[in-house]
């Protein structure tokens, strides 16, 4: 019993000096990191390599005519750099778009520019949309003169940019409501014409908050800062939103395209509930396959849902890796690939929907054939496969 007794208190001394040796001197089980492993790696340096061995399907063309119903190529605004007509016809006709449609287009000289560059030389492979003329909202008349001689030039729609309900502001300063009722008469004109009217309020839903370390969308709006609407005296979404959405119920005989998935595309719902109240709405999703594509099981749901109200739009400079990448989204059921543009817009990976054969010929030209029904030029189009 003694000996038990000496052996426990000798262990438990042996135990007590381990305990202390290890305050001063750390047992590590990890070796400790050189000078380079201690450099802070910073968010923009990061890009992780998947290791997830996905199936790949490339998609060279797409398997019906494509119009493209959202593209700025060769504008008057110089949104997007100027290509030769003759390269982005190359890369149209290898991906089987038939037709893009350049929206900001302006109006009167500028408006002309576009028309014979592009238009004109090019029969059936471009469409040109003019724009409002902010400076004129108190001479309803003189908007309307220039849509109607939009139209004769050649202008097969109105489009209206994110500065409504934001910026844009009337000769006294106050900001421009899209809603105004000002602008009532230029709606109604289109609705007479024929013509759809393509427009863009607000902006991503990260946009209106504030950009820190709970916003997903955090790289990109500290590479442009000038793209956050917090804090900067801007009104809310929602509240230009509204505005846009009475605008659309005001005015059931004219065509709305609500571009960027009714700009809410992380809410679906929303915007389901849009074209189930107001069948003069459209929408197309430019710039927003990383929204849907992240969510496809709700995003193939909506597709089969509203496969007549969808267009095909992208919002990027045609190339042969940007359409690729959307067909690749529309037509198959690949997994976790990149969106076009990653990770400008958020750190995540798409999936396919393969959407059905009808959904597809649909979404890629048979819902935009319908709304330019009216106008002679478009090359006829294919109910068979890719050509």
């Amino acid at each position: 019993m003694r000996r038990i007794l000496v052996v426990a208190v000798l262990f438990s001394s042996f135990c007590l000096l381990a305990a202390q040796d290890q305050t001063k001197n750390p047992i590590s089980y990890k070796a400790a990191p050189n000078a380079k492993e201690r450099e802070t790696l910073l968010l923009r340096d990061f890009h992780p390599k998947s290791m997830l061995h996905a199936r790949v399907t490339p998609i060279e063309r797409a398997k019906f005519p494509v119009i493209d119903v959202h593209n700025h190529i060769n504008d008057a605004m110089g949104i997007d750099e100027h290509e030769p007509p003759a390269k982005v016809i190359q890369v149209m006709n290898a991906t089987n778009v038939r037709t893009v449609v350049i929206l900001t287009g302006q109006w009167r000289e500028k408006l002309q520019h576009v028309v014979d560059e592009m238009v004109k030389p090019y029969p059936g492979r471009f469409m040109v949309f003019t724009q409002i003329d902010y400076s004129k909202i108190d001479d309803p008349k003189a908007m309307v003169a220039d849509l109607d001689d939009a139209v004769r030039r050649g202008a097969r729609g109105l489009k209206v940019l994110k500065d409504l309900g934001l910026q844009d502001r009337d000769k006294s300063g106050k900001l421009i409501a899209v809603d105004d009722p000002r602008l009532d008469p230029v709606w109604e004109e289109c609705g007479r014409l024929g013509i759809p009217v393509a427009i863009h309020v607000t902006d991503p839903e990260a946009f209106f908050h504030p950009s820190n370390g709970e916003n997903e969308r955090y790289e990109e709006l500290i590479e442009h800062p000038d793209w956050s609407f917090y804090d900067h005296g801007f009104p809310g979404k929602e509240e230009v939103m509204a505005q846009r959405d009475h605008m659309f119920a005001k005015h059931p005989h004219t065509t709305f395209i609500a571009l960027h998935v009714a700009n809410w595309p992380e809410n679906l719902d929303y915007v389901s509930h849009l074209l189930d109240r107001l069948p003069n709405v459209m929408t197309e999703f430019g710039a927003r396959e990383a929204e849907l594509g992240r969510q496809p099981r709700r995003a193939r749901e909506f597709f089969l849902k509203y496969q007549d109200r969808i267009l095909f739009g992208t919002d990027s400079p045609p190339s042969l890796e940007m359409y690729r990448n959307y067909f690749r989204w529309l037509e198959t059921d690949d997994e976790y690939f990149d969106y076009y543009g990653y990770p400008g817009q958020g750190r995540w990976k798409i999936y396919g929907m393969k959407l059905p054969d009808p959904v597809l010929q649909k979404v890629y030209h048979r819902n935009a054939e319908r709304i330019f029904a009216q106008f002679k030029g478009l090359p006829a189009s294919s109910s068979g496969g890719a050509k």
